[in-house]
Parts: structure tokens; C-alpha cells; sequence
């Protein structure tokens, strides 16, 4: 049995691995606006664990404050503050920096000397166990839960020879990589789809393009547009294609109301809250199980359309990847006839129907949709046969897109068994004995 450190790790402190102090940023919220330098805020640290160059909200920041405030590739940052204790000291890594970019107050930057450690193998110790445990004991409780610079400077851990840090992080990099990879994927299917949908459902671009004379549309089978009409008639939701009706969306879907009781539920069900939903993302990639659910659910199907009701701006809008139960701020849809899931999924995560439910909703501090109101959203019913062409195309994609879901779920359970042992010495790389 081995005693000790494995050979060649040793004891350090995490201020012998970084270049400078640790630094604190200066920005507040009510200073955020679309001009100056990109500013990474809370929710980007704790959404994007390795955050790379998506649109952010932007800040004035001079070229001074850009140098001494300003992000670079692999550098760390740890929520300094947080409303819950579990918040507090979270880690993220900057994968990526397309143009000057500077962080908020609420967070914690610390750059790492890549000649004494790896930044990738730092991160995953941090939101390792093993690290989180380490945070946990500088977490200091006022009115929120919050680290210091200076404490997090002084936490002591064990870190492996260089090859061997960059070893470990390359096998757990490489995971993410393919997690990161799958939703990118996810996203580029979602785009297109929804570029598809804008185009044929709302826009009416190939019936204006056989109108002018095109005898084909980049998108649409040939005999799609063939059978499509060249001109448009007057309707109660304005102009639409002849030979399309004027309906609503209560007219392809309805609200599946199927309650259920935190006794009659399998605790090994999965479930999806508010909080498992991603913004603008149909993706639903999070879920957990109904162990620890203590009141009334609503059941759902693989497929269903779930929709989060509670404050409808935040355009938590999915298709859900398995059977389960949700909470009962999310209404559960399911198309009338199977040829109209495309267009009720391309209806309900669109922009102008989240705008619609918000102006509807009701309530002050925490407005609420409901199924009524949603149902009663003006839209263009088609002929069957361009629905039902839309919808095996996008349930092509959503099957694509579930498909990643579970095998970044698999990868992530790999990572996860690994993470503590390699970081531990229990698993060795580089040749090194187990």
C-alpha cells in the first residue's frame, strides 16, 4: 500500500503557481450597457465552465483599466460572492478571447504561471471534490456567502510533476472537448431549423420566390415548391399564401394536463425544473431524479414541447429528450396530429412567440403565461403535405440533438469517475505507476 504522495507530487500553496496576486473586479451591474469592453458576469461564469467568445453585455473600461482588469486565455476566475453557499468560489476557465474583455466585481481573477502549472489541470481540481471541499473552508456567511482573494491565494493543494498535470488535463480536456463539440452541434441544428421555419412559415420566402419567377428554393424538396402557390390573399393575420388558412396555435397543439403526486412518482423518474431549462435553446440537456420532489408534477413524454410559463422573457423553450415529470411552471404540448410537430416547436421557441406570452402574462414580479392565452397565437395553417416535409426535417434534428444529449451525459459520467482519482494519484498517466 502506498503512503503518502505519489512520487514526485509535493504540497503547494495555490499563490506559488500564479503570475501576480489574484484580483478582484471593479465593475457593477448598474455600469452595463452595449458599448465599451466585453464584461463577463455571473451568469456567464457559472453557464459557461470554460467560457469562450459568446456575446456578452458590454462595459466602459479604458485601455489602463483593459490591462489590469482584462481576461486572457486560461485564465481562472472563481465567483467571489453568491447567493448560496454552494455558489460561492465557483470556478470557470477562459477557453477563448475574440476582443478585450473585463469581469464584474462579484468575481475573482487569478492567472496562472503555465511554467509551474497547467491552467486546464488547475480548473478541473477546482471543480473537483477535492477543490470544492478546499473552498468550502474560506466560505465565510454575512449577508451572502462569499471567498476573499486573499484566502483562495493561500489554499494548499497537491499538484503533480508538469507532464503529468497536462496528461490529466488533456483526458479530462478531451471529454469536455466532445461535450462542448455536441452543443455546438446542437446549436448549429437548432439555427437551421429555425432559419427553415422563419423562411417557409413566416416570412412566405418560396411563394414569394415563385412568385417573381424562381423554379426552385435553397431548402425545399422540388416538389414541395412545386405544389406551392404564386400568390397571396388577404386574411384576419394578414396576407398568407393561398390556399393557407388563418388559424391559431390551439388549432395544432394542445396542453397536456397530466398531474401527478410526489407518492405516485418513481424517485428514479427524471425531472426537469425551470432551472434544468437553457435560454434560447431547445436542447435540454439537464435533468436530475424525483427523489427529493415534495409536491405536485406534471408528467411529460419524450418529444413533448415543454414551454416554462414563469416568467416567459427567459424563452425557456425545449423538447424534452426522455419521459419524466416536470415542474408545474412548465406547460407540457404536444402536436394534434404528429404532421405538426415541426410547426408548433418552430412556432413556440421562436422570438415573436416569447415576445407575444410575455405581453400577455400577468403578474408584476413573477409573471406567468398560461395555456389560454398561449393557444389563442395567431399563425398560418399550411397544406398537410409542407407541414409534414418541415417535420421530418426537424424531427431529424431533434433526434440528432438527443442523441448528443446522452452521449455527453455518458462522457460527463466518465469525467466525473475520473476526475477525483486522477487528480488523487489513484490513476496515474505518462507511464506512471497506478
Amino acid at each position: 500500500m502506498r503512503v503518502g504522495l505519489p512520487k514526485n507530487w509535493r504540497l503547494t500553496s495555490f499563490r506559488e503557481v500564479l503570475v501576480g496576486n489574484v484580483r478582484n473586479g471593479i465593475y457593477k451591474s448598474n455600469e452595463h450597457h452595449g458599448r465599451g469592453a466585453k464584461i463577463v458576469n455571473m451568469g456567464e461564469l457559472f453557464a459557461h465552465p470554460r467560457l469562450r467568445a459568446i456575446p456578452m453585455r458590454r462595459v466602459a473600461a479604458d485601455a489602463t483599466e483593459q490591462e489590469r482588469f482584462g481576461l486572457r486565455p486560461f485564465d481562472l476566475i472563481f465567483a467571489r460572492r453568491s447567493l448560496v453557499a454552494e455558489g460561492a468560489g465557483k470556478c470557470s476557465i477562459i477557453m477563448e478571447v475574440a476582443e478585450p474583455t473585463v469581469f464584474e466585481s462579484s468575481i475573482i481573477r487569478a492567472r496562472p504561471d503555465t511554467t509551474r502549472a497547467d491552467p486546464l489541470f488547475l480548473y478541473y481540481l477546482w471543480s473537483s471534490p477535492v477543490g470544492t471541499n478546499l473552498l468550502r473552508t474560506i466560505l465565510r456567511q454575512v449577508a451572502v456567502a462569499g471567498i476573499t482573494g486573499k484566502d483562495l491565494e493561500q489554499l494548499e493543494f497537491v499538484l503533480p510533476p508538469l507532464p503529468e498535470q497536462r496528461a490529466i488535463a488533456g483526458v479530462l480536456g478531451s471529454l469536455d472537448d466532445k461535450i462542448d463539440q455536441n452543443r455546438r452541434t446542437a446549436g448549429a441544428l437548432e439555427r437551421l431549423a429555425r432559419a427553415i421555419f422563419r423562411a417557409w412559415f413566416v416570412d412566405f420566402e418560396p411563394v414569394k420566390a415563385k412568385a417573381a419567377g424562381a423554379t426552385a428554393f435553397p431548402s425545399m424538396p422540388s416538389d414541395v415548391f412545386a405544389g406551392l402557390p404564386s400568390r397571396f390573399v388577404d386574411s384576419e393575420i394578414g396576407a398568407i399564401p393561398e390556399g393557407w388558412k388563418a388559424g391559431k396555435l390551439g388549432d395544432i397543439a394542445s396542453e397536456r394536463r397530466d398531474g401527478v403526486q410526489p407518492a405516485d412518482i418513481d424517485p428514479a423518474t427524471p425531472y426537469i425544473g425551470l432551472e434544468h431549462m437553457p435560454r434560447t435553446s431547445v436542447a435540454l440537456h439537464e435533468w436530475e431524479h424525483a427523489g427529493k420532489v415534495t409536491s405536485g408534477k406534471a408528467r411529460f413524454s419524450k418529444n413533448d414541447v415543454l414551454f416554462g410559463k414563469l416568467r416567459p422573457y427567459f424563452h425557456k423553450v425545449g423538447v424534452a429528450p426522455i419521459d419524466g415529470v416536470c415542474s408545474t411552471d412548465i406547460v407540457v404540448m404536444q402536436p394534434k396530429h404528429a404532421d405538426w410537430f415541426g410547426l408548433l416547436l418552430g412556432h413556440v421557441s421562436s422570438d415573436d412567440f416569447v415576445a407575444y406570452t410575455n405581453a400577455a402574462s400577468t403578474g408584476t414580479k413573477m409573471p406567468r403565461t398560461n395555456w389560454g392565452d398561449m393557444s389563442r397565437y395567431p399563425i398560418g395553417l399550411p397544406p398537410i403535405d409542407i407541414t409534414r416535409r418541415y417535420s421530418g426535417l426537424a424531427e431529424s434534428f431533434v433526434e440528432a440533438i438527443i442523441h448528443g444529449i446522452f452521449e455527453s451525459r455518458k462522457l460527463a459520467e466518465l469525467r466525473d469517475y475520473l476526475l477525483p482519482r486522477l487528480l488523487s494519484g489513484t490513476v496515474r498517466l505518462n507511464g506512471h505507476a497506478t
